[in-house]
């Protein structure tokens, strides 16, 4: 039996990931148990997601996934590449995954390792830095770097988000691990329509927030159940966090060098609302992904140094009986400490119990995202989801 593993954020999860799975048990057969790493709370966007991991990881699970594993929100909420970083690397520390599934807009996997070779080269190290230049956004200097190198079909592929999020995979990949990619399938990455059975998650989202609940009911995996989180609950407050900072607390925080930190602070002395202050802030230098998560760490007080180099440890968030089974093989196997029931973070080492203690705090401000706000203490009391 093989096992596949998938980088995810589930959000909500909908008939594009239930297709995912099946086309990856196609390819593997039927009996492939599925393994995915999942965002937690806080999401790539730089804001909340639709509802909390337990539920997520319920979803998954009645989708098709057998063990759902977190990735920590010091990954979840990074660029691509550290996004990509995190979750192989926790793929690879299970010791049980034989082959990473994921999927891209292009129907081949080999020039998708082309570009992760490309950017993993030296030489692409060298054409970034002849790239590189004031007023130049990196995603623009990184894609001039690579059509320098492998020619504009092959760069144009990073145009798309799910091409891109691949090659960052492939780029951490490591050589005891297989990879194959399922073509994407209906609408597009933030598109605000229904093709082929098949709607993206932020439109979800949008009709979830907005209460629009009849129109999405095809898409799930069972009915909606309870409020949407949404970050605007907390937009005042996290306006007010960035007045209160000081510009050396705001060049603390992740990714918020070249000036962005002060054109962040600054912008917030004019915005009274969060989109303002990301569109006073976006420049052609500065991506609107950038800025919101340059936002979203000034909220949960994430710095630079509270980022290890490495996931610590492995954290379960749901799982059915196979999943269950695969956990038992990991006692054997994984390269990380594991633990199911939040009480074990106990045992962890310090710099691990140090990470589990933000997630804690990253949960309890997260509790503040729904329209009746949930209690603190969460990470502590709430224990994975098991699928019978």
């Amino acid at each position: 039996m093989k096992t596949a593993g998938i980088v995810a954020e589930y959000n909500p999860f909908h008939t594009g990931h239930a297709y995912q799975i099946s086309r990856t048990r196609a390819a593997l057969g039927e009996d492939t148990a599925i393994v995915a790493v999942m965002s937690g709370n806080w999401v790539q966007r730089g804001e909340c997601a639709i509802t909390d991991k337990w539920t997520r990881a319920r979803m998954a699970l009645a989708g098709g996934v057998d063990l759902i594993l977190e990735l920590p929100t010091v990954w979840a909420s990074a660029s691509a590449e550290g996004f990509a970083r995190g979750a192989v690397s926790i793929l690879a520390a299970t010791g049980v995954v034989d082959i990473l599934s994921f999927g891209s807009e292009c129907e081949e996997i080999s020039p998708l390792r082309a570009l992760a070779q490309c950017l993993n080269s030296p030489d692409f190290s060298a054409a970034l830095r002849q790239e590189l230049g004031p007023k130049k956004s990196f995603a623009l200097c990184r894609r001039q770097a690579v059509e320098r190198l492998l020619g504009p079909e092959k760069a144009a592929l990073l145009d798309t988000p799910n091409n891109n999020l691949g090659v960052e995979y492939l780029r951490f990949l490591p050589p005891s691990m297989e990879a194959m990619t399922v073509p994407r399938q209906g609408a597009g990455h933030d598109s605000g329509e229904e093709r082929d059975n098949f709607v993206s998650a932020s439109l979800l989202r949008r009709r979830l927030r907005a209460g629009e609940l009849t129109g999405i009911f095809p898409f799930l995996p069972f009915p909606w159940k309870g409020e949407p989180a949404d970050l605007r609950y907390l937009e005042r407050a996290l306006i007010a966090r960035l007045r209160s900072m000081t510009l050396e607390e705001a060049e603390a925080l992740p990714d918020s060098g070249d000036g962005l930190a002060a054109r962040l602070l600054h912008a917030a002395r004019q915005a009274s609302d969060l989109e303002k202050l990301y569109a006073l802030t976006k420049t052609r230098a500065y991506a609107h992904a950038r800025v919101r998560r340059l936002a979203l760490y000034a909220l949960l007080g994430l710095r630079k140094s509270d980022i290890p180099p490495a996931p610590p440890y492995i954290r379960a968030l749901g799982f059915n009986r196979r999943g269950q089974a695969l956990l038992r093989e990991m006692n054997d196997r994984a390269a990380l400490p594991f633990f199911v029931k939040p009480a074990h973070a106990r045992r962890l080492s310090p710099q691990a119990r140090a990470l589990f203690a933000l997630e804690e705090r990253f949960t309890d401000l997260f509790s503040l995202c729904f329209p009746t706000p949930r209690p603190c203490g969460l990470e502590l009391t709430t224990n994975p989801f098991i699928l019978e």
